[in-house]
């Protein structure tokens, strides 16, 4: 981030590019979707604070992923409305309402460990002590363990065997790990010189193998995205590091990389709409488009000559370098004193000064006041 911050500051064209808020450097990752709807639920019953009770339909929801691709989740937390053909981009947990939540580890276990992970609803029941479960009653009695762990809601599933198996989940969760993106670009952005490469920016992907696309307004500028021996790269996967070749003498700027594939997005992931909209977590998915980009800076080099190394090589620093050590140079403590009180080092001078021209002028009036007195005692 202070990279990034460097970088932007330096760059003229990147900081009124960034005043004017139209680029946005965020990078996207993994999949992007529309939610269409709660299709496999059952009921439960919510009682909230004042002692008001109200049914709720509870379980899951289906998302059609931009590019391809469905995905089976669940509401994160029991408040807020899910708005059928809302969009929703993949996130990270820090990112979305799970963030700071200790329990969230446990909700990717319910996750893993439950319907629809398991198809085994018999298995399911035996192993909650419910009499039978369908793919309704387990869909809900999913959804109502999430809640009580996402923000410990006061929530039952209204069908006797979905309840079991929500008691069941809540007790038996252990933790896992937040699980990795479908698809991302680490770091998001990265700056250089010109005449160098700029990177690495490392793939992370369970795709087998994504393709590599640097935006055409850079190609033109003659930026090629490389590997580390600088051959251009089209196609990568997981772990492969990508670079931006900037030549020399080309103008600040910026330039950035799109890769794309299809995988499996991890269940635990979450999504996160741009409307006060109910997020979602992953519980299922099939093969899905997933997008990722990242983005490479390159402010100018300014450098000015700072005295010599001692085989006689010029030393360049930058102009901000060199600017505060000549402010530094040419300061002294007393100065710094006198510009906090709103004073200056030639403050005494010129106080002398007027107090010569005072006495001075006192001279001149008695000299012409003593000349008309002088020639009458001639006369």
């Amino acid at each position: 981030m202070a990279l990034l911050a460097a970088a932007l500051t330096a760059a003229p064209g990147v900081r009124a590019a960034a005043d004017t808020g139209t680029p946005d450097l965020r990078p996207p990752e993994g999949a992007s979707a529309v939610l269409d709807g709660l299709k496999t639920y059952g009921q439960a019953v919510l009682r909230a604070p004042d002692g008001s009770v109200r049914h709720v339909p509870a379980g899951l929801y289906e998302m059609r992923v931009d590019g391809g691709g469905m995905l089976q989740t669940y509401g994160v937390g029991v408040a807020g409305n899910a708005q059928p053909q809302a969009r929703y981009t993949e996130s990270g947990w820090s990112g979305s309402p799970l963030g700071g939540n200790a329990e969230a580890g446990r909700i990717r276990w319910v996750l893993e460990h439950s319907y629809p992970q398991l198809n085994d609803l018999a298995g399911l029941a035996k192993a909650a002590g419910a009499g039978a479960l369908t793919a309704q009653s387990a869909a809900a009695g999913t959804q109502v363990a999430i809640w009580r762990l996402a923000d410990g809601a006061q929530v039952e599933a209204a069908d006797p065997d979905a309840e079991k198996l929500a008691d069941y989940l809540q007790r038996a969760a252990g933790r896992l790990p937040e699980p990795p993106s479908s698809l991302k670009l680490e770091p998001g952005s990265a700056s250089g010189p010109v005449g160098g490469r700029i990177g690495p920016v490392t793939v992370r992907t369970g795709a087998q193998s994504v393709t590599v696309t640097p935006d055409a307004a850079a190609a033109a500028m003659g930026v090629r995205v490389v590997d580390a021996e600088g051959k251009p790269v089209t196609a990568a996967a997981n772990g492969s590091r990508l670079y931006f070749e900037v030549p020399a003498g080309t103008p600040d700027g910026t330039a950035s990389v799109t890769v794309q594939g299809s995988t499996k997005v991890p269940v635990g992931r979450v999504f996160t709409s741009g409307l006060p909209t109910q997020a979602q977590i992953v519980a299922g998915s099939s093969e899905s488009a997933t997008a990722a980009r990242a983005t490479g800076i390159w402010p100018q080099p300014i450098v000015a000559e700072a005295g010599a190394a001692g085989d006689g090589t010029p030393l360049p620093v930058t102009r901000a370098a060199g600017a505060a050590a000549a402010a530094e140079a040419s300061s002294s403590p007393e100065e710094e004193r006198l510009a906090t009180s709103g004073s200056s080092a030639a403050t005494p001078v010129i106080a002398s000064l007027a107090v010569g021209l005072v006495v001075l002028g006192g001279l001149v009036v008695l000299m012409v006041r003593k000349r008309p007195l002088d020639d009458e005692d001639r006369a």
